[in-house]
């Protein structure tokens, strides 16, 4: 399932950003909304953190690539950026989402601290992507992630009460991540 998901992503992905205009072909290529479909595979597995990081992991590192191909496919952008630097770090960026945001999936269909931690964690990484395109002025883009994660976090929470606390958690989740953002020079 990871590796279907991961072939999907990654072409869908490119086909997007291709078909749709702006706001919604920025958002088709978001970091973030790949975090999210890491957590949203994590969410689905069954068997534990372990497995839902090693399937998120999976899912991402091998969108990436076919991101690039489907690019050669689609535009004959040059196959080798499937495996040029570039590709690499963002492959290793997937093992590091993958390795969060699937456990997070996890996590969110748990009670207490870890259960209020995983349901934010998505909603989290949309807001602080929607701040960081707010300052850079995206502000159409900004606002459909901050929505987004607002759908993911009601989506994903069982009760309202989980989503109210979900939601409550996302915040400082989200300042801290604009802040991880800073000092990693990514904002």
């Amino acid at each position: 399932m990871a590796v279907l998901g991961g072939i999907l992503l990654g072409a869908v992905d490119f086909a997007l950003q291709k078909l749709l205009g702006y706001p919604w072909a920025n958002l088709a290529n978001s970091a973030a909304v790949w975090a999210v479909a890491a957590f949203a595979l994590g969410y689905r597995v069954r068997g534990g953190v372990l497995r839902a990081a090693v399937a998120a992991i999976v899912l991402l590192v091998v969108a990436v690539p076919v991101y690039y191909v489907t690019a050669t496919v689609w535009q004959d952008d040059n196959l080798a950026n499937a495996w040029a630097p570039t590709a690499l770090l963002w492959m290793f960026f997937g093992v590091l989402a993958g390795a969060v945001f699937g456990p997070a999936g996890v996590w969110a269909r748990l009670a207490g601290w870890r259960g209020a931690v995983g349901l934010a964690l998505p909603g989290a990484v949309l807001f602080t992507e929607a701040v960081r395109l707010a300052r850079r002025g995206e502000a159409a883009t900004a606002v459909l992630e901050a929505v987004l994660g607002i759908v993911v976090i009601a989506a994903a929470g069982r009760t309202w009460r989980k989503r109210a606390i979900g939601l409550a958690v996302a915040v400082p989740l989200a300042l801290l991540g604009f802040v991880g953002y800073q000092v990693g020079g990514f904002a």
